[in-house]
């Protein structure tokens, strides 16, 4: 239970008041689809439209919002409704979802529209938490932006500032219940859309992870983590697990036209659908090139010679560390088999922009294009009387 400095039923007017009158001031006011028709903020209890609100709050999970915003004023010029939407092929979806991670939400986006197709906009949160993809906190989102309807939010910015605020001694993931019953206390009934929106403004402005500008706080005199000088303690966090780490081995694979050798993932996982370059897990106190040379084989069907490396790379993911180790491959026999992929295709360098791949692999590509370009003024540089022959 949260009990530290929780706050009085006595100070909720004023601490909704002192949030309100600072977002009039200092808010993000300029979010686009917060915005009504003619640019300017919608008038109390005015209705929104819920689509573009609904594609910017599955984006803006685990993501924040500057990041965001040109994704979703692509999205949005790709795909301006619900029925663009439902009769998107998925390649479209994937490629402009690229660098925004969790792609399993552009899926579930779709499957949420061609869920929605012919039907009212859900007004409850029933009808929100039963699309894919959508928790408690995105529906209360939607449907306080959308319809100034009274629904409680609970992201990560609202957490740190509810934890602040109560100076709770535990961390905000084993108080949800809690948590979520302290946010709907505080949510403003007659503006909702606009309290929500505050609180959330709060925390990415002032009531910041670290550095707190407690000084230009509205909640400061209600602040139990102020008031004991310790507003940096919270929220309290869980002692950090270790990342497991793993190596893989990554083999770009060329055969005698110059076509690489790309596959595209199953559809499950936080990667799935997306393109990339094969390869897969070293084993114990095995060599990079043998590792490669396996993995091609065991999911391709292949038989490669691995070649000179071309680049090594880190990447972390929420649950796991890898290294991927690259190396140029040459293809040598074997009709490439979709053996643990849905599709497996040879296309030009050139052409590996127009495909969806992680954004591990865009430093891959980099320096596959930066090699092969190398490799042809090599090439011409050797022929010096080619060009003099042309001319």
């Amino acid at each position: 239970m949260i009990a530290d400095g929780q706050l009085q039923l006595q100070h909720l007017p004023a601490l909704r008041g002192a949030l309100l009158d600072w977002w009039e001031v200092h808010g993000r006011h300029a979010i686009p689809w917060k915005q009504g028709s003619c640019g300017t903020l919608a008038a109390s209890g005015k209705p929104l439209d819920p689509y573009p609100i609904w594609i910017a709050e599955v984006m803006l999970q685990q993501t924040q919002l500057q990041v965001v915003l040109p994704y979703w004023q692509r999205w949005m010029a790709a795909f301006p409704n619900l029925e663009a939407l439902a009769a998107a092929e998925e390649h479209q979806l994937l490629l402009l979802w690229q660098g925004l991670g969790y792609y399993s939400r552009a899926r579930r986006l779709q499957q949420g529209a061609r869920q929605l197709a012919g039907q009212p906009w859900p007004r409850t949160l029933e009808g929100w938490l039963a699309l894919p993809g959508i928790g408690r906190s995105t529906a209360g989102s939607i449907l306080s932006s959308a319809f100034d309807l009274a629904f409680a939010i609970l992201d990560g910015n609202v957490k740190r500032v509810l934890a602040r605020l109560t100076a709770c001694p535990r961390p905000p993931a084993r108080e949800l219940s809690g948590f979520w019953r302290l946010s709907e206390l505080l949510l403003d009934p007659q503006r909702p859309r606009a309290f929500n929106q505050a609180l959330m403004d709060l925390g990415a402005t002032v009531c910041t992870p670290r550095n707190p500008r407690c000084g230009h706080c509205p909640l400061m005199e209600h602040c139990a983590a102020y008031a004991a000088g310790t507003p940096a303690h919270y929220p309290v966090k869980d002692t950090p697990r270790e990342l497991p780490f793993q190596v893989i081995g990554v083999g770009v694979v060329l055969n005698g036209a110059g076509q690489v050798l790309i596959d595209q993932r199953l559809n499950e996982g936080l990667l799935g659908g997306l393109w990339e370059f094969p390869g897969g897990k070293q084993e114990p106190g095995e060599a990079i090139e043998a590792t490669i040379a396996r993995e091609l084989m065991e999911e391709l069907a292949i038989t490669v010679e691995v070649g000179e490396p071309l680049i090594t790379l880190e990447h972390a993911y929420s649950h796991k560390k890898l290294r991927f180790v690259v190396h140029l491959c040459q293809w040598l026999s074997g009709e490439p088999q979709p053996l643990a992929c849905q599709q497996v295709r040879w296309v030009e360098p050139a052409q590996l922009s127009g495909f969806p791949f992680p954004a591990a692999n865009a430093r891959i590509i980099a320096a596959l294009l930066e090699r092969l370009a190398v490799a042809d003024a090599a090439v011409g540089s050797d022929h010096p009387g080619d060009t003099a022959a042309a001319a």
